[in-house]
């Protein structure tokens, strides 16, 4: 076993590394701008539902609120007209991508943390990269990517999204693992 306390510059260096990967793969790359698509009649849409005043957070249309209101004739009919949506609503106003990417640093601090105690738990010390790569890569890989699919089987998002976050999280576990198999104690 490695003390979790002698890891604190590969889960640092792995964060920052994952941190400006995902700049470049977000906002260099081109592969990400095909995952949302523009509402059809955007401004009228926009226009019909700024008086109503949705406040931020998660909603679901129709809504049903209880297992028994699912068999409601009132609810079926409601989700057969449709549209049938999960919707998120943001704040108003400029968008500030700080808070964003303080939380998005914070939680790849997260993974490396939890993939390095993962790591060092299995493996002791003056192992070779290899094997540090494994269990590293394997475990941030879960961490970055695996419950992502919970979103397309319950949220009807499309597969080709996941999969896109996905490829980018195996990115992330990859360079993780590599950081970590670099840098892992002799």
């Amino acid at each position: 076993m490695v003390p979790l306390s002698t890891l604190w510059l590969p889960l640092v260096l792995s964060a920052v590394i994952v941190f400006f990967a995902s700049f470049v793969m977000h906002m260099v790359l081109p592969y990400h701008r095909s995952q949302l698509k523009k509402v059809p009649r955007e401004d009228e849409t926009m226009a019909a539902l700024r008086p109503l005043a949705i406040p931020p957070g998660d909603y679901g249309m129709p809504f049903a609120g209880s297992p028994a209101a699912l068999k409601d004739p009132a609810w079926l009919e409601k989700r057969s007209k449709g549209p049938v949506m999960l919707l998120t609503v943001m704040p108003n106003g400029p968008y500030s991508m700080g808070k964003n990417l303080v939380q998005w640093f914070v939680y790849s601090l997260v993974v490396s943390a939890f993939s390095g105690y993962i790591a060092s738990r299995a493996l002791g010390p003056g192992v070779d990269y290899l094997a540090v790569f494994r269990f590293v890569g394997a475990s941030a890989f879960l961490g970055y990517s695996m419950a992502l699919a919970q979103s397309s089987i319950w949220a009807a998002r499309q597969w080709s999204s996941t999969a896109i976050s996905m490829f980018d999280g195996l990115v992330y576990a990859l360079l993780t693992a590599g950081t970590f198999g670099w840098l892992w104690p002799r």
